[in-house]
């Protein structure tokens, strides 16, 4: 039986070098493309790695050339930090890159396509609460995310069931994703990383900072969880758009106590009300994915949170 061959766009970032080790075991052949190669991984993981631009479409035919199954996570991106300050770059460099992955995708003949798309997308005035009501799939629309980068990917998901025509589509919804081997430090980590990072270089009765007050909620999903669910609905016959990630509602304030005790320090917390927090509550409504792919996450946050804390404690010391 001839080895399916499938394109990881996006392999040097978090999701998609962890998603390519996950398809290599399941023994696939994979090709690897990115702008940068992966920090903390060796590139060899794939069966190739091609240093590409997907910006431009000639980039884009070459990474879609001879391939079956196109997994598009590319995308200009990062935490609170760097979402809410580089608006521009994160809509043009992302237009390029899903208009011109789509439309490779078509002129190669490639089978079928999942784009990773993100909670993002969903409006802001149903996120205007800490113990907000989870988000299903149909809320959406009327669409007013809170951010450029939820209309960006909002509309891409529109981009991506248009080339429906041509090769199946398949789309999820992230709800923050977050392990080890993922950026920790700088504007474009997210919260579980960065607050790791801070409980680590801290002492033990020590305080970190904390953006916003934190009481902000939000649902966080481990990395291996997510990269099972993704084979799932790819592999799947559901065409809309479809959560991905926990139903479990924390606070900011709770990850940190939780990330204190699993450290085993006491830690107080600075908060900085002017650092951007985004949306007040954000909680993924989980019933569709249960029904359509039997899926639902299996590591407690506690056991990712410790697995992620004790890798970036390796890496600062």
């Amino acid at each position: 039986m001839q080895q399916k061959k499938v394109l990881v766009t996006g392999a040097g970032g978090f999701i998609g070098h962890h998603l390519v080790r996950f398809l290599k075991e399941k023994g696939y052949w994979v090709r690897g493309v990115d702008i940068k190669e992966p920090e903390y991984s060796a590139k060899e993981e794939a069966d190739e790695f091609l240093l590409l631009d997907l910006r431009y479409l000639e980039n884009c035919l070459k990474a879609t050339n001879g391939i079956d199954e196109v997994y598009a996570l590319a995308a200009d991106m990062g935490g609170m930090g760097f979402i809410m300050f580089h608006t521009s770059d994160i809509l043009y460099n992302n237009v390029c890159i899903n208009a011109n992955t789509a439309e490779a995708a078509k002129q190669n003949n490639v089978k079928r396509l999942f784009y990773s798309s993100s909670a993002c997308v969903y409006p802001k005035y149903r996120q205007e609460e800490t113990a907000v009501t989870a988000l299903k799939e149909s809320d959406a629309y009327p669409a007013v995310p809170d951010s450029e980068y939820g209309w960006e990917k909002l509309f891409s998901e529109r981009l991506y069931k248009s080339y429906g025509q041509f090769y199946e589509v398949r789309i999820a919804r992230f709800h923050n994703i977050f392990g080890l081997e993922g950026t920790y430090d700088g504007e474009r980590a997210k919260a579980p990383s960065s607050l790791c990072r801070k409980v680590a270089a801290s002492e033990d009765g020590g305080s970190i900072e904390v953006w916003g007050d934190g009481k902000q909620t939000r649902s966080f999903c481990y990395i291996d969880d997510c990269v099972e669910g993704v084979y799932k609905l790819m592999h799947s016959d559901f065409k809309d758009p479809l959560n991905i990630g926990s139903d479990r509602l924390v606070s900011i304030n709770d990850m940190v106590n939780m990330i204190s005790v699993i450290a085993g320090k006491k830690i107080g917390k600075k908060y900085d009300v002017t650092k951007p927090q985004g949306v007040r509550g954000r909680n993924s409504d989980n019933a569709l994915c249960k029904k359509v792919l039997n899926w639902e996450p299996k590591i407690s946050l506690e056991e990712g949170l410790s697995k992620t804390y004790n890798w970036v404690k390796t890496q600062i010391r």
